[in-house]
């Protein structure tokens, strides 16, 4: 049977907060919280399981009561919360009334990897959960994160993501590891306009796009690693695009020339 959890004192309901709150907590746990139906499935699908799971059984949909139950068949603890305790615990206006409690997935690094993403400085936790969501649907095989980028595992880069953290191997490097990972590689450096339109670059050999932060572009370090500058040729007046949408155009061409490519 479900434990019941009515005070927002409660010692698990601070748990989640902190979870929710506090990107050096997520770090020493190695854990991170999901919300909502849609994601909840995804893990479900993921074949991943929760260390705990938190359900309103009063507003819950017929769908999230059907992840409850595989939950409950798969000995996952659950706990029964009132309304009010989920709102404690949520990091959304709007909760849907089913939250879990998960441990990173341990995905394993790509051997060889052809497609990588690399993501230098980035700010904006919307932007970042984009970029893995759309790196996810392009084919991406592994996401780099340097040291300056917004906290992966933060609730706002885990709801825009919608899933691709369950299936995407992610890596946080030092500057020092960069050179022995990008080795054998071509490394795609954006910039608003130097280098070539990014149509005229060849990708189709093994790859890393490097994508920088919002304000500043890529770091030197990392520009001068370059074997390729590449630009998203824009319209008159227009000085630069969002970078999750620059991210979409970008592994998309790549994806468009490969599977070109392939077809032969």
């Amino acid at each position: 049977m479900p434990f019941r959890i009515t005070s927002r004192r409660n010692p698990q309901v601070q748990d989640v907060r902190r979870l929710q709150d506090e990107s050096r907590y997520r770090r020493r746990t190695g854990r991170f919280v999901v919300e909502g139906v849609r994601l909840a499935e995804e893990v479900l699908r993921a074949g991943l399981r929760p260390e705990k799971a938190f359900y309103v059984p009063t507003t819950l949909s017929a769908r999230g009561q059907a992840v409850v139950a595989a939950w409950q068949e798969r000995g996952v603890p659950l706990w029964e919360v009132t309304p009010e305790v989920m709102a404690a615990m949520s990091a959304t206006e709007t909760p849907q009334g089913l939250l879990l409690v998960l441990p990173w997935p341990q995905l394993s690094w790509p051997r060889r990897p052809s497609m990588l993403l690399l993501v230098d400085g980035l700010q904006d936790p919307g932007n970042l959960g984009t970029m893995l969501r759309t790196a996810w649907a392009a084919g991406v095989e592994g996401v780099v994160l340097l040291p300056g980028t917004v906290d992966v595992w933060s609730p706002k880069v885990v709801r825009a993501a919608m899933g691709a953290h369950l299936h995407l191997p992610l890596q946080r490097i030092v500057w020092e590891g960069l050179d022995d990972l990008l080795s054998g590689m071509e490394v795609y450096v954006t910039d608003v306009r130097a280098g070539v339109p990014y149509f005229q670059a060849d990708w189709s050999r093994p790859f890393v796009l490097v994508i920088g932060n919002e304000a500043h572009g890529v770091r030197e370090p990392v520009r001068n690693l370059a074997t390729q500058m590449v630009h998203i040729p824009l319209a008159r007046g227009v000085e630069s695009l969002n970078a999750a949408v620059a991210t979409g155009i970008l592994l998309f061409e790549a994806r468009r020339q490969r599977l070109f490519s392939a077809q032969g």
